[in-house]
């Protein structure tokens, strides 16, 4: 009876094992979506700026690496009828983490539209979108947003007389995300 106590006593540790596993380990896998006001300067004609909406997902894939996608709308504040619209995917790494601010940098590619002012044309172009900000999470399941973004587009037409170095489309946009996922 003491040896298979004593057995027992010995063995029992071995046995037993974690319920969870590390963190360190775990996937960390956060799907963010949210709305946005952007304010854009769209390089056509340099004294107006455009307003308007957009909608963006965050898919992260580790705690400082994500995939973002956000789609633009910009038909306000026109000067001659000028809107762009822009559709963008890309990855997005935060830089730092500080309990519930999280600077970041992204580099989205996609499609860029612009229906020139005094309906001179309309057309499609493709994009690079460099950019960044910071996150703030309000709470596990809010969070607002701050971000800048220089936009690329090769081979746009210039104005007419001048030569062809694409559009530049430039601007600021602010926004808040609700958290559909979180593991």
């Amino acid at each position: 009876m003491s040896l298979t106590l004593l057995l027992v006593a010995l063995l029992l540790p071995v046995c037993m094992s974690a319920q969870v596993a590390p963190t360190a380990y775990e996937r960390h896998l956060n799907l963010w979506v949210g709305a946005e006001y952007s304010n854009f300067e769209p390089d056509y004609k340099p004294a107006s700026r455009l307003d308007g909406a957009g909608f963006y997902a965050d898919w992260s894939l580790t705690q400082r690496v994500a995939v973002e996608g956000e789609m633009r709308f910009l038909h306000f504040n026109s000067t001659a009828g000028e809107t762009q619209d822009h559709y963008l995917v890309g990855p997005k790494v935060s830089l730092l983490r500080w309990t519930t601010v999280k600077p970041y940098a992204k580099f989205l590619i996609g499609l860029g539209r612009n229906q020139f002012p005094y309906d001179i044309g309309y057309g499609k172009y493709f994009a690079m979108a460099p950019g960044g900000g910071v996150d703030y999470e309000l709470s596990r399941k809010w969070a607002v947003r701050a971000d800048y973004e220089y936009q690329i587009w090769p081979s746009a037409p210039a104005i007419p007389g001048q030569t062809n170095n694409g559009m530049t489309p430039n601007g600021f946009s602010v926004g808040i995300a609700y958290r559909v996922l979180h593991r």
